[in-house]
């Protein structure tokens, strides 16, 4: 191949991106919106509170504060680790540290936009799934001895990434007001400015990476690869196991976490891996091998090793009773037709929709600098003393 056609293959993937880019905007706008909404009433230390042990209820709660939290990957570790040095119960922190990335709002619109409703409601019932099979196996694995190392070692307050994130609470006191009342006053206006923004800096890379890789992969690995390495047109289960738990293993080595997994989800649907093997790849965002070495900063090699096997298996297994109720109930496409193609820009519901949610995320910014967000962002990327508590004022 001469240089002109690397170039060509070069602009043909970064139109894909661009492409899955422009289809996925106001999707990622708004579920930031949400996101920072809910940050804005709900405050860490209610969340503290609400999660005292590893009861069924107290998961059940740990999951639902998770799904209306921060989608990313790095934010959700360091807050679970935050929870956890303030008391929350360890295994209902990690369950909130794992629906706070597999159940929140904006990941389920773009597996919408790009795969379709199936994948859409196959991730929320799996991410269920797959937080109370890890609770489970938490109960199960995780003796109190070791609990209470990793519980010491969290508290010693080893520097991750994103801290002052974790730490950041700017949510609003209720002081008789409704919701609606808190979100639509100024300082809830503000606060909903502060936390789009700051989830938007932490999650912007990863997007386009993912975007760029699914892009690049869909361009330069040719489809018969993915139908062998997948196990396309083998008889029996066997394509559903190794999918189900090759995964994971395929999210771990592409080093892209949350959303951003999304985009390279479709590429490898359109390849040929199982229904089950997408879900259990887009899990995965929180076994990539950035976020284990975190792990054994905050817990300790044991606790971060045994969580990772926990973790893993937890996924797989999700994947693979998804797939086989889905199948049951006829809801997995026959189709392999996710959007990966470079479209042409037209003046359809994407472009207004693109247009009106832009006008919100720029009065969002212009509101974030004049509140002294940029001050704050500041602050909080300068690194913390191991022995401070992590406070951001």
């Amino acid at each position: 191949m001469c240089w002109m056609d690397y170039l060509h293959e070069i602009l043909q993937a970064l139109s894909m991106a661009l492409a899955m880019g422009w289809e996925i905007l106001w999707a990622l706008i708004l579920g930031f919106i949400f996101s920072a909404a809910v940050q804005a009433v709900v405050s860490k230390a209610e969340m503290k509170s609400l999660l005292p042990d590893d009861s069924p209820k107290s998961l059940l709660i740990a999951t639902g504060l998770g799904a209306a939290s921060s989608s990313c990957s790095y934010a959700s570790v360091a807050i679970a680790r935050s929870l956890i040095r303030k008391g929350a119960n360890f295994t209902s922190s990690i369950a909130f540290e794992f629906a706070s990335t597999n159940l929140v709002l904006e990941l389920g619109i773009i597996l919408l936009l790009l795969l379709g409703w199936q994948f859409m409601a196959a991730e929320f019932v799996g991410g269920l799934l797959m937080v109370f099979i890890l609770a489970l196996l938490m109960r199960l694995f995780f003796s109190r001895r070791l609990v209470k190392e990793a519980t010491l070692q969290a508290e010693m307050g080893v520097a991750g990434k994103m801290e002052g994130h974790a730490a950041m609470d700017m949510s609003l006191d209720a002081q008789g007001r409704s919701v609606w009342q808190r979100l639509k006053s100024p300082e809830g206006v503000t606060a909903i400015s502060h936390y789009f923004i700051m989830d938007v800096a932490m999650l912007w890379k990863d997007i386009a990476a993912g975007l760029v890789i699914s892009g690049a992969i869909a361009v330069l690995v040719p489809d018969s690869f993915w139908h062998r390495f997948f196990l396309v047109g083998e008889p029996g289960i066997g394509p559903k196991i190794w999918g189900a738990f090759i995964g994971p293993v395929v999210s771990m080595s592409s080093f892209v976490c949350s959303i951003g997994n999304v985009p390279l989800a479709a590429v490898l649907w359109n390849g040929g891996i199982s229904f089950g093997g997408v879900i259990s790849f887009i899990f995965a965002d929180l076994i990539i091998f950035p976020i284990l070495n975190i792990y054994r900063k905050y817990y300790g090699l044991k606790a971060a090793a045994l969580l990772f096997l926990l973790s893993y298996l937890a996924m797989a297994l999700a994947g693979l009773i998804v797939e086989a109720v889905f199948e049951l109930l006829h809801l997995i496409p026959t189709a392999r037709g996710a959007m990966v193609m470079s479209v042409p820009l037209s003046l359809n519901y994407t472009a207004v929709l693109n247009l009106i949610f832009a006008v919100v995320a720029i009065v969002l910014f212009f509101r974030y600098r004049k509140t002294g967000g940029p001050e704050m962002m500041t602050m909080m990327d300068r690194e913390m003393p191991a022995t401070s508590g992590g406070s951001c004022h």
